[in-house]
């Protein structure tokens, strides 16, 4: 039934399904205690409450999108993609011949992203494995064949490495929640969050670090590609570099909070892991 209504919603025209986004983004704000909560509790602790009522129906939009990203023919995905801004950065990382490791958060169409470059050339994006089994085919029939998954897991980061040090293209989502052992608690947006140190540590094989996101136009217009350089090289110690990679998220959401998932619990407890106020006082 949920395998054919994404068949189904991947053949709408994508103005109708930003539309139909919006309200289920309403729908599930009024429907779900719980998502209203941290919705409101991590758009408040960022300061950007102005961005509320637009962020509610972007994430809606963002939901519905997904079956036209993942299950369109790859030449029609990235069709959407109507302007692109800082490509040069890509291309100066290839005249260097070296690797590119794109960071791109919970923001945008953070999945148009990776389908853009792959359709040029190779990348292997770190993948985690929905818990909806019906889930995991309709996603990975939506990668072309130069876009290659990683599972989260040891053998996947050395995929990773591999890439990398090959020259070719990496991404990741840096604000997702690691498992327990995989991340440390550093600031973000000013509280605590069990932050990933994987994207610090790849950033030490000399690759280009590269800060990404598509924006997600007006009507349906379709998207616009946004890529960014580091403010600052990256330094000191892996915490040092994952810390200063959260103030550069921070940055990177500030240019369109409106379109940042912010009911995406970013501030959970792993399963196993102490809580910061722990680590705190041990």
């Amino acid at each position: 039934m949920l395998p054919a209504l994404f068949r189904f919603l991947s053949r709408l025209p994508l103005p109708l399904l930003h539309n139909l986004g919006a309200l289920a983004g309403w729908l599930a704000w009024l429907l779900s205690a719980t998502y209203r909560h941290n919705f409101s509790r991590h758009i408040e602790q960022a300061g950007m409450t102005a961005a509320k009522n637009a962020a509610i129906a972007e994430a809606g939009k963002a939901l519905l999108e997904l079956p036209k990203i993942w299950l369109r023919p790859q030449d029609e995905v990235i069709e959407r993609v109507v302007k692109v801004s800082g490509w040069e950065l890509v291309e100066a990382a290839w005249q260097a011949k070296r690797g590119i490791l794109f960071l791109t958060p919970h923001l945008g169409c953070f999945e148009i992203t990776a389908q853009y470059y792959a359709a040029q050339k190779p990348m292997t994006v770190l993948y985690r494995r929905p818990k909806q089994d019906w889930l995991a085919p309709l996603i990975e029939e939506g990668r072309g064949a130069n876009l290659k998954l990683a599972p989260a897991d040891l053998s996947g980061v050395r995929r990773l490495l591999k890439a990398l040090k090959s020259g070719e293209a990496v991404g990741m989502l840096p604000d997702q929640v690691p498992g327990n052992g995989e991340g440390a608690w550093l600031p973000f947006f000013g509280r605590p969050a069990y932050t990933m140190t994987l994207a610090a540590r790849l950033a030490e094989t000399g690759a280009t670090v590269l800060l990404a996101y598509a924006e997600r136009l007006d009507y349906g217009a379709g998207y616009h590609l946004k890529l960014f350089p580091l403010s600052a090289p990256l330094a000191g110690d892996p915490m040092q570099r994952a810390t200063q990679l959260n103030g550069e998220l921070e940055t990177l959401i500030r240019h369109c909070p409106e379109q940042y998932l912010w009911g995406y619990n970013r501030y959970k407890v792993p399963a196993g892991a102490e809580p910061p106020e722990a680590v705190k006082t041990r």
